[in-house]
């Protein structure tokens, strides 16, 4: 089976480097609406959430902001296809946190770090290695 492949466009992974740094040194997060095609995504707008957590290494999507998201998404024909989230002072790679908190099936995860991009794709109960693709869009 072929690695799961997310397409993303420059702009939109400079606004998330972006929210990285101004979150620091907590997490920022928020969720990415877009579509599916096979094992192909694509990222066509982002939804920057509030992190509700006290700890500054886990982050909690503010329910109210999920919910804006859904709707602002199904206005547009699309869907919530995956979250992101920053590591301020770990790697790009999914913690034991982000391990406990996933649970849809199918749902992407982009973590951006200090000097790197990850992506991955959660199925069957564990994470799997995204091939990321940026566009110029």
């Amino acid at each position: 089976m072929p690695s799961p492949r997310i397409e993303l466009s420059s702009r939109l992974a400079e606004q998330i480097r972006a929210q990285a740094l101004d979150a620091f040194p907590r997490e920022c997060c928020g969720l990415l609406e877009g579509g599916r095609e096979g094992e192909d995504f694509h990222v066509a707008a982002l939804h920057p959430a509030s992190n509700l957590s006290s700890q500054t290494d886990r982050f909690e999507i503010d329910p109210r902001d999920q919910i804006a998201a859904q709707k602002s998404a199904r206005l547009r024909g699309r869907a919530i296809i995956g979250c992101y989230h920053s590591h301020p002072n770990g790697s790009a790679q999914p913690s034991a946190a982000d391990r406990a908190g996933a649970v849809e099936e199918g749902f992407v995860w982009l973590i951006v770090s200090a000097d790197e991009f990850g992506a991955f794709v959660y199925r069957g109960g564990e994470f799997l290695g995204a091939d990321w693709v940026t566009s110029s869009q």
